[in-house]
């Protein structure tokens, strides 16, 4: 990965985006794209879509990636001065406990603490994690007046982590989920863009992934394209305490995944697999029974039904604040979108054939 696509990528998780606070994530995307699209529009709940404008009647095809990560919101704030807090999306209540987090009171930002108490004050051995509504903030406050004056209920809240690089080419973050995916939709376009694809492109930064792919839901239908790929994050479960009934062919470091079942549309998948053979890029398969959990699930029944992909990036540790990644997984990721949009016109219609 080059130094300003590196660059972008740790801008992109730099900015705090949970899922219905994604402004400043969507503000670095956005500087981004409009750098090489033809056109970059946001949407009424900040949706953006950067644009590149192939030839007359060709095919559309979207890639799209969310830009919102799970977090926590203010719930209440107690009589002595504490935060209760919610989570916004799937949050993991088993290691929330003991973070430094930061609380995004307009246009101040709040340090705060989730409260544990010390090992030396607690009955140990047969502990349960406490549910997030039962977890704590201490922001310093010793009232709740005093409380009340530096944030309010609604006020949203992260982990507040360090981007940092591991061994050869792994870097571990909060947010990867879904930053990688953004990144690599941006990159698609860049790279359609300077190959001057017949097709159209896509770009898409979606909001409210978590909340159940919420707007994926909007701009779908307002796109409607010929076809869309979601790229996100899944489920790398080459870690030692993955059970094994769960251990599956996804690794950290063996390129993207492409997925079939359910939501993948068999043409799209083709077009996937024949770019990645084209463009030499390794991939990785990956079975959906019934869904996905991705943006893809809302594309494919989106008006009479889009045909669609989910393209994943393995990922370690997902959905809590040291989510590990490989850098060549994203390059192979942009190498294989770049070769699918260049790939797209001549593979539309994408039917079934029956």
């Amino acid at each position: 990965m080059d130094e300003q696509r590196r660059t972008f990528l740790t801008d992109l998780l730099s900015a705090p985006s949970p899922s219905g606070f994604e402004t400043a994530g969507q503000r670095v995307w956005v500087s981004y794209v409009e750098e090489f699209a033809d056109e970059v529009r946001i949407d009424a709940y900040g949706n953006a879509v950067a644009v590149h404008e192939g030839a007359d009647d060709a095919a559309e095809i979207a890639f799209t990636g969310h830009a919102d990560e799970i977090g926590y919101i203010v719930r209440d704030v107690t009589d002595d001065g504490f935060l209760r807090i919610e989570a916004i999306g799937g949050a993991d209540r088993t290691v929330s406990k003991g973070q430094h987090v930061t609380v995004y009171a307009g246009d101040e930002e709040v340090p705060g603490v989730v409260g544990q108490t010390a090992i030396h004050l607690r009955e140990t051995g047969d502990e349960e994690h406490e549910d997030l509504t039962e977890q704590f903030v201490d922001v310093g406050a010793t009232s709740e007046e005093e409380a009340r004056e530096l944030v309010e209920v609604g006020d949203p809240l992260t982990v507040r982590t360090r981007i940092r690089d591991l061994h050869g080419t792994r870097m571990a973050a909060r947010g990867m989920d879904n930053r990688v995916g953004t990144w690599a939709a941006a990159e698609a376009l860049r790279r359609a863009v300077k190959a001057d694809v017949d097709a159209t492109v896509y770009a898409v930064s979606t909001v409210q992934e978590e909340l159940g792919v919420q707007g994926a839901k909007m701009v779908s239908y307002d796109l409607n394209p010929d076809a869309a790929v979601a790229i996100d994050v899944t489920h790398a479960t080459d870690n030692p305490d993955v059970s094994g009934k769960r251990r599956g062919p996804v690794e950290l470091g063996g390129g993207p995944v492409v997925t079939r079942g359910s939501t993948n549309h068999p043409a799209v998948v083709e077009l996937a697999r024949d770019a990645a053979d084209e463009a030499a890029v390794d991939v990785q398969l990956q079975a959906a029974g019934i869904r996905t959990g991705t943006d893809a699930d809302a594309f494919y029944t989106s008006r009479s039904g889009i045909p669609s992909l989910n393209v994943g990036i393995p990922n370690r540790y997902m959905h809590t604040p040291v989510e590990v990644v490989d850098t060549e997984d994203l390059d192979g990721v942009a190498t294989l979108l770049g070769a699918m949009a260049e790939r797209a016109a001549d593979a539309a219609p994408f039917a079934v054939d029956i």
